[in-house]
């Protein structure tokens, strides 16, 4: 039998394992490095992988020699679709401007707010896109995008469509999210917005996988994101949570409660939700790139979840105030600096329990699997997460398809 693609000489392949639930605890340093691999591939799909072997055929060979091998990435948390950018705020909190001032001023999330109402769709597509294709010449090819910048219904669902166009132009696995309540538009109070969110989630759910909030001081209470959530599961939707960022409200409890699939951030998580998290299945979603761009000192606490059992994924946070990068090798790095976590660790966190976190199928490199690949110009697992602030992504292969060659070479 003829195959498509072979590639030989790995030096290493990156196997994580293909769970039906995420690797908690423990489990998550658990990863198959296979060292002078294979990879087979037919018709988009893994035929074989595994350690060297040299009785398959196939119409086109990649030596990878020097090279390791993994899944493609998953970014389990990103706010992809927004209008404008807010980099002069960056000036403005390196000299002691206060968040609080700097939205008095007209600036902070509201500044998003206005220029994501104020843009076509069609300048939204283009925007996202152009991040999106970064993100895949980064070596992602699974995207969790949320809305959020909207604060209406009306422009919440521009940006949802957004999403969903961005998803059947590329073909990559993308999960849509619905944040209506992300923030308290000006004009309103928190209890009349939460109430017209929950009435606004009939009208979203075709286009939304996920129903998310953000519950924090100042903005929505654990008693509003309760109500919220349970009217989302009410519809069948499952919910995502941003929880316990600054203060620990019991954002974490809450979501365990609540059977979650997600609760993001977590910088402030009590013990007890982190001593929850071992009989639950809820992913801490974890983003170490935010607290290093706020320039903060206090990181979630990765080691204290694992030990206590719970499953934990790493991912960018991507937006344009408090994580403006779309670069999951970079957080990565940060993962192994500043949450204190194991190369194999971080692959698992950035695969298959990230695709947990967004109730996907991916991750794994088994017979069978959809052939989604990156070759890295790295030599072994552990140099991706080492060398930071660069691109590695060599190659990435999409059902098969090599569609990204990032080559070191001048015109």
């Amino acid at each position: 039998m003829m195959n498509d693609l072979i590639i030989q000489n790995i030096s290493e392949l990156i196997l994580p394992k293909k769970t039906e639930k995420p690797l908690k605890g423990a489990e998550l340093a658990d990863l198959r490095i296979v060292q002078n691999g294979t990879v087979v591939i037919k018709d988009g799909k893994i035929i074989y992988a595994g350690e060297f072997n040299d009785e398959y055929t196939a119409n086109e060979t990649i030596d990878a020699t020097g090279k390791t091998v993994s899944p493609t990435l998953v970014d389990a948390h990103t706010h992809l679709v927004h209008g404008g950018s807010r980099e002069h705020e960056m000036s403005l909190k390196r000299q002691g401007v206060s968040y609080l001032e700097i939205l008095e001023q007209g600036g902070g999330i509201h500044s998003t707010v206005k220029a994501t109402r104020e843009a076509s769709e069609d300048e939204l597509f283009d925007k996202a896109e152009h991040e999106l294709l970064r993100m895949i010449h980064h070596g992602v090819l699974s995207v969790e995008s949320k809305s959020g910048y909207g604060l209406s219904l009306e422009h919440e669902l521009k940006q949802l469509r957004v999403s969903k166009r961005l998803q059947e132009k590329y073909g990559i696995n993308m999960k849509h999210t619905y944040l209506g309540p992300h923030a308290v538009p000006k004009d309103k109070d928190s209890d009349t917005f939460i109430k017209e969110c929950i009435d606004d989630l009939e009208k979203v759910k075709d286009l939304a996988d996920f129903a998310d909030i953000f519950c924090e001081t100042g903005v929505f209470t654990i008693d509003q994101s309760r109500e919220y959530m349970q009217a989302a599961k009410k519809l069948g939707m499952p919910v995502k949570i941003h929880a316990d960022e600054i203060d620990p409200l019991g954002g974490l409890e809450l979501a365990i409660e609540e059977d979650a699939i997600s609760a993001d951030h977590l910088v402030a998580a009590s013990e007890k939700g982190k001593q929850m998290l071992k009989d639950s299945d809820t992913v801490a979603v974890l983003l170490p790139g935010t607290t290093f761009y706020l320039d903060k000192n206090e990181y979630a606490d990765a080691r204290g979840m694992l030990d206590n059992n719970g499953a934990i994924a790493i991912a960018t946070d991507y937006n344009p105030g408090s994580c403006v990068t779309s670069n999951l090798q970079m957080v990565m790095s940060i993962a192994a600096l500043k949450l204190k976590l194991s190369p194999k660790e971080i692959w698992n966190a950035v695969t298959v329990n990230a695709a947990k976190a967004i109730g996907l199928d991916a991750g794994t490199i088994d017979a069978g699997d959809e052939a989604n690949l990156v070759i890295w110009h790295a030599k072994n697992h552990e140099y991706v997460p080492y060398q930071y602030g660069v691109n590695h992504a060599e190659k990435v292969i999409h059902k098969g398809k090599v569609i990204v060659e990032n080559e070191f070479k001048l015109k």
